[in-house]
């Protein structure tokens, strides 16, 4: 018969046995269910080489200066600085102003505009002064479209002053309108008398006309007219632009101007594809001996000025930023979603900055980070996925590794 004794080391055995199994147990449910630690990713931003320096091609005499929208970098300017004679490129400011007091939609012809005694007497004013002139008589009936296609495209200074006259009553009331709308639009530096530009007095400067420039392209009556090689008007026919260049290096506006005492000007624009981004360039030469010599310096100028341009990659699709590599052993890279590119011009560095998630499991292609690469001023964003997948490590691993209850892992 057992001893008492046999009896205390049966139920202490039997016990023992019940707290291996009931450990045991709670062991394996806490670390089949214990949540594993999130893992962070190994980030790589990298390397991108600046890009080289650009400088516009500006002339020497005269006053100059050059931009492109959206690329505030590539301005510049050179020769005078202060306000110089702007000639014909005045019209531009007319055509502008007129159009806010006597508005068109695109497509519109607007009022029909009777020509009288006083619209000739500004014909024989002009001639006088061997400005650019195109005949009228009493009775002539134009639009408002072809006052401003007949000041803009074929710069006559009497249809100029014509158009000034019906919508402001006199010179004079025209310009207080035009320095209002300067005024308005924060161009400074140009100051005007009369609609036409035959006034020396009518002046700007270059930098500040590469902003009328833009405002002209802006304007959705302005912009195709100044574009257009040929335009046909009631009474007077066909006329051919004085910009020579259109059609040329991209140009399509904006308007020339000559005065016999200072020379040749042209404000220009010119719009190009680079890296399938399209771009405007909008520049101004004032004051060059002539119009063909102003043409050739232009060209050379956009040229110059479409060199100091930049395709930079900032990700190909694929690319690889870092990575996850977990407790028990699996690994999965970070990677670019799609390829982007950025155009800049002249010198540029940009500044990478890689952020990811932290990890336990994940699927495959999961948006897990992002690549933020900083240029000129503007951030430009890339998504990151998972190239494959995470998985729980499992039984077998999560058995061998306590730690994950206690945080360890």
């Amino acid at each position: 018969m057992p001893t008492p004794a046999t009896y205390r080391r049966r139920r202490l055995a039997a016990l023992l046995i019940a707290v291996v199994v009931v450990g045991g147990g709670l062991y394996g449910t806490l670390t089949l269910l214990a949540p594993v630690r999130g893992v962070a990713a190994t980030v790589t931003a990298p390397a991108i080489p600046p890009t080289a320096a650009a400088q516009p091609g500006l002339p020497s005499y005269g006053a100059s200066a050059v931009g492109v929208v959206g690329y505030p970098q590539a301005a510049a300017t050179a020769g005078r600085t202060d306000a110089v004679p702007m000639a014909s490129i005045s019209k531009v400011i007319t055509a502008l102003v007129v159009l806010q007091a006597k508005p068109l939609k695109p497509g519109e012809a607007g009022p029909t505009i009777t020509m009288t005694s006083d619209d000739v007497a500004l014909y024989r004013h002009y001639l006088s002064l061997d400005g650019e002139v195109v005949q009228v008589q009493p009775g002539f009936r134009f639009s408002e479209l072809d006052l401003l296609k007949l000041a803009l495209v074929k710069s006559a200074n009497n249809y100029a002053g014509s158009l000034a006259l019906w919508a402001f009553g006199s010179s004079a009331g025209y310009a207080d309108a035009a320095t209002a709308w300067l005024s308005a639009h924060g161009l400074t530096g140009i100051h005007v008398v009369e609609p036409t530009g035959i006034d020396p007095r009518n002046v700007g400067t270059a930098s500040d006309l590469v902003e009328l420039g833009e405002l002209a392209l802006q304007d959705p009556v302005v912009a195709p007219i100044v574009s257009s090689a040929t335009a046909t008007v009631p009474n007077v026919g066909s006329v051919r632009n004085t910009n020579t260049l259109l059609g040329t290096d991209g140009v399509d506006g904006v308007k020339t101007g000559t005065l016999n005492d200072w020379g040749a000007n042209l404000l220009f624009a010119s719009d190009r594809t680079i890296g399938g981004k399209a771009i405007t360039i909008v520049g101004v030469v004032l004051g060059g001996r002539d119009h063909a010599t102003i043409d050739r310096d232009i060209r050379a100028l956009i040229r110059s000025v479409v060199a100091g341009f930049h395709v930079v990659t900032l990700a190909s699709r694929g690319q690889v930023f870092g990575g996850y590599t977990m407790p028990w052993g699996q690994r999965a890279e970070l990677v670019a979603t799609k390829k982007v590119t950025t155009l800049v011009w002249g010198a540029v560095t940009v500044a990478p900055r890689v952020t990811a998630e932290n990890l336990t499991t994940a699927v495959r292609g999961a948006d897990v980070g992002t690549a933020r690469f900083t240029v000129a001023g503007t951030t430009l964003s890339v998504p990151l996925e998972l190239s494959r997948g995470i998985q729980d490590p499992g039984w077998g691993w999560r058995l061998g590794h306590p730690g994950i209850v206690f945080g360890g892992v």
